[in-house]
């Protein structure tokens, strides 16, 4: 046993130089072919850590600010709260004015459109034409003028500036001569 012992000893320290070296040699294997890669994922994720801590630090650093800002002064918080109320109590009041007006207007034209139609009802019933301009027909109304029916006017026979088949957006009709864009990109001289 004795024998055995020393030389089993250096079997088992020989393997463990070995098991060392092979993993020496896998680690060095593998940093040359993958080592700026390795690098610059570790960049990259000391980079995205550091910005997760600051805002994460900015988030609990401004809740803490805005809950000692209101501890520290309740009297300006209660300031602000009643100036954003009158403010916002004066923009209702605005509005609301704003949308009287409005009424009061839409009330108006109302009352014209019902004017106008009882005009319309009546210069029928009358006999007049109703499809007339109301304004006039309350013009000759207010005047008392006469009333026996104006002439029209007849309106001077117009011909057409063109044919009637010619549209020049059409394509036809032109005849043989026809205009066409030139090709686009750069001239073919040399």
């Amino acid at each position: 046993m004795d024998a055995g012992g020393p030389g089993a000893g250096g079997a088992e320290l020989e393997q463990g130089l070995g098991g060392a070296e092979l993993l020496r040699h896998a680690v060095g294997s593998l940093l040359s072919n993958y080592g700026w890669y390795i690098l610059l994922a570790c960049v990259v994720i000391y980079v995205i850590v550091q910005k997760i801590s600051q805002s994460l630090a900015a988030r609990q650093g401004g809740r803490a600010g805005a809950v000692d800002a209101a501890d520290i002064e309740p009297d300006l918080v209660v300031r602000r709260q009643e100036a954003l109320a009158a403010a916002r109590l004066r923009m209702q009041e605005e509005l609301n004015a704003q949308a009287e007006r409005y009424k009061e207007k839409q009330r108006q034209l109302e009352e014209e459109k019902r004017r106008q139609k009882i005009a319309m009802w009546e210069s029928m019933q009358e006999g007049k034409s109703y499809k007339g301009n109301l304004k006039l027909s309350q013009q000759e109304v207010d005047s008392g003028a006469s009333t026996s029916a104006a002439v029209p006017k007849s309106k001077p026979n117009k011909k057409p500036l063109r044919g009637g088949g010619y549209n020049p957006l059409s394509g036809e009709g032109g005849g043989t001569c026809s205009w066409r864009p030139g090709r686009r990109g750069p001239s073919a001289g040399g």
